[in-house]
This record gives C-alpha cells, sequence and structure tokens, in this order.
C-alpha cells in the first residue's frame, strides 16, 4: 500500500465518523461468532474467495446444528415407532454431519461436505415423510428450507436433483402409501410445486446476487485501478496536495507536502494532527484562520505565498476549496500549492522585455518623427538655401558701386559743383544717371526684401516642425484631452515631403467628433507607423493613381474610429492573422516591431488595432478605435 493510502487509512480513523456503540457491539459479537466458525476449516478454505468461505461457514453452522437436533432426536427415539429404525438414521445423520466437519478441517473445497449435507437432508425428509405417513409432514414449511440450502451450497443444477427428489416424494409417493383422499393429493401437488417454486427462487436470487457481485467487483477493480491512478498521480506530484476536516486536522497529504511542512515547521506531518499547530509560526496560523474562515462559510480561497522559512525562495499558488455533503454543508476542506517561481520569474523578464520595446517603441516614434522634421526642415533649408544664394548675387550685382564713384567727383569738385553741373560734360549727366540709378536701386531694395520674406517664410516653416516635435515630445506618457484631428493633420505634414515626391494623392474625410483623452506621443506613434506602412505599399505597387484616405467618425457613443486606407499592395489572407505578431514583416529591410508595438501601444490605451484586407492588390485598412472618454488601460 502506497504512503498515500497509509495516510488516507490512518486518517479516517482519526478524524472519520465513528460508528454508534450498538453498531459495534454487532460487529464485534459477528466477528467472535465467525471466527469459532473458522476454528472448524482448513487454512486452505479460511484462504479461499469470499463467496466459497461463506458457503464453509454455512456448512459448519449447518452441520452443527444438526449433531444438536440429532442429540435431541435421539433422546426421543424410543418415544416413536420403529425405535431402532429411526435411532439407525440418527446415529447415520451425526456420522454424516462429523465426517462433514472433518473434510471441512482437512479438504480445500467444501464440495463432498456440501454434498453429504444436501444428501442428508434430502434423505431425513423423505424418510420422515414416508415413514410417519402423513400428509401434514411432507406439506411441512420447513421443508422450504431444502431448495434454498441446496442451491446455495451447489448451485442451482446439483440442487435440482435433490429437488426434485424431494418433490416427487411429497407429490406422488405420499398421496400413495397414505392412501389421501382428493383434498391431501391437491395438499401434496401443491407442496411438491412449492419445493420446486422455491428452486426456481433460489436460484433466481442466487443468479441476482451473483450479477451484483459481478459488478460490484468490477466497480471496486475500477475503483482500485482509479485509487492507484490518483494515488500515483499525488505522489508524483510536485504540487503540494491535503485534505483537512472543518477543525484543520489533516486527513491526508502527499510527500511534496511533507517535504515543506518539515521546511516551514521542523516536524513531520502526521495524520489527524492539526495543520497548523501552536508551535507554528504566528503568521501562517494568522492567514489559515483566515482562510478556513472564509472556506468554513462555502467561499473558494485563492491566493499566493511566499514563506520566508523555506530553504529555497518559493511562490506557491494556494487554493483552498470547501469539501461539501449531499445536504450542501461543509465537511471539509482540500488545499493545493502549486509553484509558480519559475512562472512568476518569466511574468517579470516578460514585463522587462514589455517595458524595452515600449522603449524601443518610442526611439522608433521619435526616429520617425525626426525623420519627418529632417526631411521638412531639409525641404526648407533648400528654399533658405536658394534665397541666400540669390541675396548673395544681387548683392554683388548692385550699382552701389557707381553711387560711390559719383559721391567720389561730386567730393572732388566741392569748391565748383555750379560749373561742374553746367561746364563739365561728366557733371552735366551725373543727375541722369543719379536718377537712373535710384530707379534701380529701387528695383534691387525690392527683389532683395523679397527673397528676404522667403527666407523669413522658409525659417519659420523650420521653426514650426522643430516647434512641433517638441511638444509631442514634451507629452509623451501622459493622458490628456486632444483634437484627433489636428494630431492627424501633424502626423501627415510630417510625411508632407515624401507624400508629395512619390505622387500620393491624400484624402481627408474628417466628421465632427469630441476633443478625446489618450497618450498624445502613443497615438502619434502608432499613425506615424500606419502612414509609413501605406507610403511603402503605396510605393511597391507602383500604380499612378497613389490614394491614401484618412477618415475620423465615432462608430458608438463612446468610441471613435480612426482608418487609415490605401489603395496599395495589400495583405494576403494567409499573412493576416500573423500581422500583429513580434518579428512578422513583408519588407524586405523590415525588423516586424511596427506593428506588434502599435498594437501593445494601442491595447495601453484601452483601444483596438485591427486591419482588413480583401487580398494582394485590393488596398489595405487599418482601424484604430478609441475610447472617447475612458482613461489609459493601467492594469
Amino acid at each position: 500500500m502506497s504512503s498515500m493510502s497509509t495516510r488516507v487509512a490512518g486518517a479516517q480513523g482519526a478524524g472519520g465518523l465513528e460508528p454508534s456503540g450498538q453498531s459495534v457491539a454487532r460487529e464485534g459479537v459477528a466477528a467472535r461468532l465467525l471466527a469459532r466458525l473458522d476454528v472448524w476449516l482448513s487454512r486452505r478454505l479460511r484462504r479461499a474467495s469470499a463467496d466459497e468461505l461463506g458457503r464453509c461457514r454455512m456448512l459448519v453452522a449447518a452441520h452443527g446444528l444438526l449433531l444438536l437436533c440429532d442429540v435431541l432426536f435421539l433422546f426421543q427415539v424410543t418415544r416413536l415407532p420403529f425405535p431402532l429404525l429411526w435411532g439407525a438414521m440418527g446415529l447415520l445423520c451425526g456420522a454424516g454431519s462429523v465426517t462433514s466437519l472433518l473434510l471441512l478441517r482437512r479438504s480445500g473445497s467444501s464440495r463432498i461436505p456440501a454434498l453429504l449435507l444436501c444428501a442428508m437432508l434430502t434423505g431425513g425428509f423423505v424418510g420422515a415423510t414416508l415413514l410417519l405417513g402423513g400428509v401434514g409432514v411432507g406439506t411441512h414449511a420447513g421443508g422450504m428450507l431444502l431448495p434454498m440450502l441446496c442451491v446455495y451450497l451447489l448451485g442451482a443444477r446439483r440442487a435440482f436433483f435433490f429437488v426434485a427428489f424431494s418433490g416427487l416424494s411429497v407429490g406422488l409417493v405420499l398421496p400413495l402409501v397414505s392412501s389421501a383422499g382428493p383434498g391431501q393429493w391437491e395438499s401434496c401437488l401443491l407442496a411438491a410445486l412449492f419445493l420446486l417454486g422455491g428452486w426456481g427462487m433460489s436460484w433466481l436470487l442466487t443468479a441476482v446476487r451473483e450479477h451484483a457481485n459481478t459488478a460490484l467487483e468490477r466497480a471496486l477493480r475500477a475503483l482500485r485501478d482509479h485509487e492507484r491512478k490518483l494515488t500515483s498521480l499525488l505522489e508524483n506530484t510536485e504540487d503540494v496536495v491535503c485534505s483537512v476536516d472543518t477543525e484543520g486536522r489533516l486527513i491526508a497529504a502527499n510527500p511534496a507536502l511533507g517535504e515543506m511542512y518539515r521546511e516551514l515547521i521542523g516536524v513531520e506531518l502526521e495524520p489527524g494532527a492539526h495543520l497548523f499547530p501552536e508551535y507554528a509560526p504566528e503568521s501562517l496560523r494568522r492567514r489559515w484562520q483566515e482562510c478556513t474562515a472564509q472556506v468554513l462559510s462555502g467561499k473558494r480561497v485563492r491566493f499566493e505565498a511566499s514563506p520566508s522559512r523555506l530553504k529555497r525562495p518559493r511562490v506557491l499558488d494556494i487554493s483552498v476549496n470547501p469539501v461539501l455533503d449531499v445536504a450542501g454543508r461543509v465537511v471539509g476542506m482540500t488545499v493545493f500549492g502549486r509553484d509558480i517561481t519559475d512562472r512568476k520569474e518569466a511574468e517579470a523578464r516578460l514585463g522587462e522585455m514589455h517595458r524595452s520595446l515600449l522603449d524601443v517603441s518610442r526611439q522608433a516614434g521619435m526616429a520617425e518623427i525626426a525623420t519627418g522634421v529632417l526631411h521638412n526642415v531639409g525641404n526648407a533649408l533648400n528654399s533658405v538655401n536658394v534665397s541666400v544664394n540669390l541675396l548673395s548675387e544681387r548683392l554683388h550685382q548692385s550699382r552701389l558701386a557707381g553711387l560711390s564713384k559719383a559721391t567720389e567727383l561730386m567730393a572732388e569738385h566741392t569748391a565748383d559743383l555750379g560749373h561742374f553741373f553746367t561746364v563739365d560734360r561728366r557733371g552735366k549727366q551725373l543727375p541722369v544717371y543719379l536718377k537712373a540709378l535710384t530707379t534701380q536701386l529701387t528695383a534691387e531694395r525690392a527683389e532683395l526684401l523679397d527673397e528676404v520674406h522667403t527666407l523669413q517664410k522658409s525659417v519659420e516653416h523650420i521653426k514650426s516642425v522643430v516647434s512641433m516635435q517638441q511638444e509631442h515630445a514634451r507629452f509623451s506618457g501622459v493622458v490628456e484631452r486632444l483634437e484627433v484631428t489636428a494630431l492627424l493633420d501633424d502626423a501627415l505634414r510630417l510625411h508632407a515631403v515624401s507624400f508629395e515626391r512619390l505622387g500620393i494623392e491624400v484624402k481627408r474625410e474628417y466628421s465632427e467628433v469630441p476633443l478625446v483623452r489618450v497618450d498624445r506621443h502613443k497615438l502619434l506613434q502608432i499613425l506615424l507607423n500606419l502612414l509609413s506602412n501605406a507610403r511603402h505599399a503605396l510605393l511597391e505597387c507602383g500604380r499612378a493613381d497613389k490614394l491614401l484616405t484618412i477618415r475620423v467618425g465615432r462608430v458608438a457613443a463612446e468610441r471613435l474610429r480612426i482608418s487609415v486606407a490605401d489603395n496599395g499592395v495589400g495583405i494576403s489572407p494567409e499573412d493576416a492573422p500573423r500581422l500583429f505578431t513580434q518579428g512578422f514583416t513583408t519588407k524586405k529591410d523590415g525588423h516586424g516591431f511596427g506593428l506588434h508595438i502599435s498594437a501593445l501601444a494601442a491595447a495601453e490605451m484601452d483601444a483596438f488595432l485591427s486591419c482588413s484586407s480583401e487580398g494582394r492588390g485590393q488596398g489595405a485598412t487599418f482601424t484604430i478605435d478609441l475610447p472617447i472618454s475612458g482613461e489609459e488601460n493601467r492594469a
């Protein structure tokens, strides 16, 4: 027997239901009686099957009763007619009983003693019926014991011979010997019929009993097999398993709990003892009392614990469940404890990896924003460069040198300016020259002012792009109310240069929607990733009418949907289920993090990112369902 079964057996004696005093007394009397009957059996018969042992005990009891009756009969034989004949019959029956008892004492089978008993009973019944010659003797109810004993001891087939012989003697021979009248004939025939009926009912009872015993043995074998499997499972599992009664006393436990119990309490786990005795640590006893109070009220309790007294730090997932009887009352508790240390460490590593992915995601988002910023700033810098070159060229070609020469001439003739302007050929041409130079310098000034204005616009554009990038970076990780359409426009401006260069038409379909509470940076990161994917899809398709459609609208009272649809290469059906998994990508130079990280970021905002496509070449639509007034999910 396994250690688990031993613990169960010991616990039943310690904490099971106690039988009543009358039941114990009855069982004691029966046990003593059976022990006295077994004295007359051989060792082999005492080790026989339950059915064979029962027949042997019945034979001993029947022969003992027959010997007692035989002794009493012999004391009364002198009062009967033909005393010698009756005495011989009595001695013969006594000898048969003694012989049967000796056979049972020495033999290994009950067949011959059973045949002797049935033969003596049949012979005694038939002999008494015929010798006494009275119909009342043959029709006595005591004759019904004959078919019952014969069927039980010999079986239906062998018993039929004795019963048929007795029935023939009672139903046919007895009326003839006793010269019975019409009414006595009917009584004899009925007695014979009842003898045969008793044999039939005994046979049916035996058949039913054997069938029930077979079913019971089959059920017991199945139960033992299940018990063996369950015991093996509990013995070999690393989880701690035990059951206790309502007082907290141990009923059964597996070795895993015994080992842990030695580490926690410092003693061996004994069936019938309290699971947490008074010398157990106070913290454990207090926690156990709180737990059992809830379980005894019918609740299931589950919690995690990390006992500090264990040799190796472990985290246990403990479940305490009530055991209910048929009436629904709590009659005990089961305790299951699973070591989840590895799972907790894996969850910690997964959480760290998730945080690392979010950091990578943020860096990737910032890189995406920086790329857009660089594109826009680069385009603006091209305009600045052109304007600066034009200003430099205009300044180099300026007529200010001619004005300088004119002023030098005038300075040379300061003493005779009147003569110089009226007589000197150069002086006469100087006013005309100054007028023409003024006109030209005025035109140059206007051109330079236009270029300076263009330069100012380019610088302002660079400033706004940088300011927008700084604004989005500053609000990372903060939930705020914002206008989704404005954020979409910012994302589109960051991709405006590449969209314009690739000939991608952007179509906006904005509905009137309220402000939403989201993390600006996370939503912008998702939008930039979706716009970048759409740009790649449109670039790869090679079609001339590249179209990107942005839609914003409400899909429910508390939900808002952003759709990014393109008419690019589309998504094949076999790739759709893996689209948001980590590491999956269809780009040659892709890393497979973009959509996965976007899906994680959407989940953290209590949003849902999805995709639909009719197949390759049919374009794709990515949608983000956002809560309008919900805050970021921090769970």
